[in-house]
This record gives structure tokens, sequence and C-alpha cells, in this order.
């Protein structure tokens, strides 16, 4: 125990530690904000097919030899707006729209990296995430893109909440819904595009998703509910850098991996004192 506690110590002296410490923490803030409305909304699985989408985006960026957080995030956030111009318009179910667009996304990543010579590093960082290798660029990225989406989420708050929990109710009360779905949208869309540095494009919907459900698991409130997820957020992250640093594992799937055991001491907490 004191040799973990001592290896961790010695690693917050490191840049790259504490670069992956700041970018996790806001990643984790973004994702358990949002993951609360699309979960009630029945969305989360968005996170999963803009994904996909990114996955197309970024071997783009890299075969343009451009940054591709840069690229994926214009690219997903109109991917965003046309599944949900898809859902609105009733062209489609939401699930078809999303099942539609993440195969469009993964066909066209592959069809791009095989031109680019085929699946390298770069690629596969993307893929399944490299938190501990983030430069300072994308701090710089994330900082900016974290402030908008956390300031966005709590200015349009109460709105938000409404289109959450009775969509039509909404409306009725003068809420602009619309507006405010593509506000949802494009924010996630965002939140997908940092995700990416942290656990890749084939875990980063699981940021999203595991934190919120953990949370409403026992949480008596919807307040409540966020906090719960921003604190079990933020933790995943801090120890599943930590372990991964420690015991040399990849520290995407790591993280991913503590939010699944915080999902299920959450569950079994539901169960056992009946919360």
């Amino acid at each position: 125990m004191n040799s973990f506690s001592s290896q961790i110590i010695d690693a917050l002296h490191y840049a790259f530690i504490q670069r992956a410490i700041l970018a996790g923490v806001l990643i984790a803030l973004c994702c358990s904000f949002l993951g609360i409305f699309l979960v009630l909304r029945r969305f989360s699985l968005i996170g999963d097919g803009l994904a996909h989408v990114s996955f197309a985006a970024i071997a783009l960026g890299l075969l343009l030899k451009q940054s591709p957080l840069l690229i994926s995030v214009p690219i997903v956030v109109v991917a965003s707006l046309l599944i949900f111009r898809m859902t609105e318009k009733s062209v489609m179910y939401g699930d078809a729209a999303i099942g539609l667009l993440s195969a469009v996304g993964i066909a066209v990543g592959v069809t791009l990296a095989s031109i680019s010579g085929g699946f390298n590093v770069d690629i596969f960082s993307y893929l399944f995430g490299n938190i501990l290798s983030i430069s300072k660029e994308e701090i710089v990225l994330t900082v900016i893109l974290s402030a908008i989406v956390i300031f966005s989420v709590l200015f349009f708050y109460h709105d938000l909440f409404a289109v959450s929990f009775d969509n039509d109710n909404a409306k009725v009360m003068g809420v602009k819904t619309s507006r405010v779905n593509y506000v949802l949208l494009m924010l996630t869309s965002l939140t997908v595009v940092l995700g990416i540095k942290v656990v890749g494009t084939m875990l980063v919907s699981s940021l999203i998703i595991f934190p919120a459900v953990s949370a409403l698991q026992i949480a008596r409130n919807f307040k409540a509910a966020i906090l719960f997820a921003s604190i079990l957020a933020i933790l995943s992250v801090l120890i599943g850098i930590a372990v991964s640093y420690v015991f040399d594992l990849p520290a995407g799937a790591t993280i991913v991996e503590v939010n699944f055991t915080f999902f299920v001491l959450a569950f079994l907490a539901r169960r056992l004192f009946k919360l």
C-alpha cells in the first residue's frame, strides 16, 4: 500500500500525469453533466454513434496531417444535428439514425485509414484512448471546449431539465424545445470529441452512460443525481489513471472498468438499502 501511494506521489511530479489529471477531470465533468440528461431522454447511445463518426473524422485528420481533434469537432457536430433532424422530421427513428451514421462512420474511417497506409499507432491511440500522452495543445483545446460545455449546461439547466422529463409539456410551458435539443446534441458532440483522447472512440460512450446510470441508482432527486454522477466520474478517472500508471495497464480501459465497478456497487446499494 505504501509502495502504491509513493508511486502515485512520485507520478504527480510528471507533467504528463498533471495534464492527464486536468484533462480527465474536465472531461469527466462534461460527461457526467450531459449523461444525466441523455440517459433520461433515452438518447444515451448517441455517444456511441457520434464516436464512430469521429473515427472517420480522425482518420481524415491523420490523412491530411491536421489535428484530428480539430477536424473532428465540426464533423461530429454536423452529424449530431443530422441525427436530430432525421428524427424530428420523422424520417426514421432515433436508434435507426444513430445506427446508420455509426455504420457509415466506421466504414469511411476504415477506408481512409487504408488509404493513409493502414492502421498505425496514431489511429490505435484514438481508437482506444491514451490520456497519458495528451499534449499541451490538446490541454488548451480541452479547457476551452470543457468550459463551453459546462457553462452552457448551467445556462440552459432549467430548459434541459424540462425537456428531459417531458418534451411536450416543456413546449406548452414556452420552452423552445428544438433549440434546447440542438444545444444538447452539440454539447454532446463536443464532449464525445474530448472523451476520445481519454478512452478512445470505442469506449467514449461509457464515460457518458456509466456515471449517469450509477448516480440514478442512488440519488433521490435530479440535482443529487448530477452531483453523484460528477463525483463518480471524477473518481473513476483519478483511480483509473493511478491504477494504469502503477500496474502499466491501458488507461482508457481501466477508467471504464472502474466506472463499471461503481455501477455494480451503486446497483447493489440500491437493492440492499432500498434507496
